[in-house]
């Protein structure tokens, strides 16, 4: 046991004396790294506090540490109420359909600019398809009224002057699904499509060039060597954002939906209920038991998945 102690003291002084080393050598890369730690401290850990909340009942008159501690009472709330089953159902559905539709689309037009041989007009193409990412969700949400409204919106006024009888999508919850889906696909094209676009312009030509000596078609090329070469990017692009899984577009749903309770059942999502549970209802804790859950779930997700792939494949992996 001694010998032990001994050989684990003596390794911890090794380890601070090569910590020492190494801020000596290299003090700018260290004070560097300042603004960051203070980053990550101020909005990341210092607000992990606010956890306790979702085990009070917050009184604004009791304050922060005053309020009564109520346990897991919010969270059975959450779990027998059947509210949370539909938060979760519907924040993950979407996600899935922003992550899987969104890569396939942005491989898809990646893949589309980089066999382009118009320089002018694949630069073009990249600006128009770019552009909705800058646009703000304020106007994303009046682009979307415009079109749906029931009075004035493009769409019913055009099944009325064909002689159609008016819809009303701000009734009906289940023509929402696709129109979300397609405004997030639509303003994330450009940006992820310009990632995928950089690792094709990374693949050597050579490799084309051999497919082409052998008698590769153009799809062959596509499907044996350009889908091969992106798998790793999907891969980490699919990785990173599974951590997010439970967390959603509050502005697009919010912009896009409101407060239309009629739409709930197919496009309230966690971020969505947090929202309400803060500043209509006034129930923090509530609110605080709804994020908590949000974030134990992401972390145990990406835990999870990453494990399962680490074990098929150790280079698609996170850590």
């Amino acid at each position: 046991m001694k010998t032990i102690h001994a050989q684990s003291v003596a390794s911890m002084q090794r380890d601070r004396r090569s910590l020492l080393d190494s801020f000596r050598q290299h003090k700018v890369l260290w004070i560097m790294l300042i603004p960051a730690l203070v980053y990550f401290i101020v909005f990341c850990y210092t607000p992990m506090a606010g956890i306790w909340l979702a085990f009070t009942r917050f009184d604004f008159r009791l304050g922060f540490f005053g309020s009564p501690f109520v346990g897991l009472d919010n969270f059975q709330y959450l779990f027998k109420s059947g509210i949370l089953w539909q938060l979760v159902r519907n924040t993950v559905l979407y996600n899935l359909a922003f992550l899987i539709i969104g890569n396939i689309l942005q491989i898809v037009c990646a893949i589309f600019l980089s066999e382009l041989m118009n320089k002018l007009f694949v630069k073009i193409s990249q600006s128009v398809i770019f552009l909705p990412y800058f646009i703000s969700m304020v106007l994303v949400g009046l682009f979307s009224y415009a079109l749906f409204n029931v009075d004035n919106g493009l769409i019913n006024t055009v099944l009325r002057s064909l002689g159609l009888q008016d819809y009303n999508f701000y009734l009906n919850a289940n023509a929402w699904p696709p129109i979300i889906i397609a405004f997030q696909v639509w303003k994330g094209l450009g940006y992820g499509s310009i990632i995928y676009l950089s690792v094709i312009s990374g693949i050597e030509t050579d490799y084309y060039e051999a497919a082409r000596i052998d008698g590769a078609t153009k799809w062959q090329q596509i499907r044996y060597l350009t889908l091969p070469m992106l798998k790793p990017t999907f891969m980490l692009l699919f990785m990173f954002n599974l951590g997010s899984i439970l967390k959603g577009q509050f502005q697009l749903f919010y912009q896009l939906i409101g407060d239309n309770g009629l739409l709930y059942s197919t496009t309230d999502i966690i971020d969505t209920y947090v929202y309400r549970a803060l500043t209509v209802n006034f129930d923090i804790g509530m609110g605080s038991a709804a994020g908590v859950f949000q974030s134990v779930f992401g972390f145990v997700l990406v835990i999870t998945v990453n494990a399962i792939v680490r074990k098929l494949n150790k280079e698609y992996a996170l850590f």
